[in-house]
């Protein structure tokens, strides 16, 4: 199980840790090694009726770097498929226990990782200092020729201004913290402040007591920009075969839900790892460094 502090007022604040067979120095990724330990840990929570959860990251160098493409890219596609079931039921639980979630992103938050985030009720972002480097937030994964697995194309334009989120989601661009897009963080911190202090703040007062089906996305029940944004995007964004899935599950979305939208990213995510450009890009991803 992944490490628990128990706070005051019932919150219990769980901590992503890096796979300790494969430290990568100190970075959290999303492997089938963390998605089971999130698994075991909420659930092992469920039974002892938190009133809230916390997300943090105990890398210093990351929230969570990003699902781990090489452990993806050596399974075959029933294996794959599996791998992704396996993650996304992980994530549900956070958003289906009943009480209110909140992560807390304090350095880079790339596919996977800002995916996991999203599936919290809230968000705290916490600002680099002075001599920082901002780090990158978004879902990189259609600048690789796939595109999200895990909710992602319907969880973030439920959060930012639709045109910006199916854009970005379609071509792959991320943002430094200090300009990402209004909406994404319910919540900021200095740097040198305490985020889980603020996380506690912001549990207090937004508290939840009964569970959700799903995450914060949009469907039939929040239509408000997608329509329009979905066009737009379509009109700016040059073609690509990891841009039309993208759109194609937003499409899914709107009209059946977050649920029947995440099943389509898994699947296009699947069939887009074999395309000949899916293929370069991850090759020259994956190269070792030297």
């Amino acid at each position: 199980m992944l490490p628990v502090e128990h706070a005051p007022c019932g919150t219990a604040i769980v901590s992503l840790v890096p796979n300790p067979t494969k430290p990568r120095g100190g970075v959290v990724v999303l492997d089938g090694w963390l998605i089971d330990e999130i698994a075991l840990t909420l659930d092992a929570l469920a039974a002892s009726d938190p009133q809230g959860i916390i997300l943090r990251s105990s890398s210093e160098r990351v929230f969570v770097a990003g699902a781990d493409l090489a452990e993806i890219d050596g399974l075959d596609d029933r294996a794959l498929g599996i791998y992704l079931n396996r993650g996304a039921e992980a994530f549900a639980m956070l958003h289906r226990l009943p009480c209110p979630s909140v992560a807390i992103i304090h350095k880079a938050a790339l596919g996977g990782g800002l995916e996991i985030a999203m599936h919290c009720d809230g968000i705290v972002g916490v600002m680099p200092g002075a001599s920082d480097k901002p780090w990158r937030i978004g879902l990189p994964e259609c600048s690789l020729g796939i595109c999200p697995g895990w909710g992602g194309t319907v969880m973030y334009p439920a959060r930012i201004a639709p045109k910006v989120a199916i854009a970005q989601t379609a071509t792959g661009e991320t943002n430094p913290v200090t300009t990402v897009p209004s909406g994404l963080f319910d919540m900021t911190v200095a740097a040198g402040d305490d985020p889980t202090k603020a996380a506690l703040r912001w549990l207090i007062a937004h508290p939840r007591d009964h569970e959700l089906h799903e995450p914060r996305s949009i469907g039939p029940h929040r239509t408000s920009g997608v329509a329009d944004g979905l066009a737009s995007a379509k009109d700016s964004v040059p073609a690509s075969e990891a841009a039309r899935a993208a759109f194609a599950c937003v499409e899914v979305g709107l009209a059946s839900g977050f649920a029947a939208a995440a099943a389509l990213e898994r699947r296009s995510l699947i069939a887009l790892r074999h395309t000949p450009t899916a293929r370069a890009k991850l090759a020259q991803f994956l190269k070792p460094a030297g």
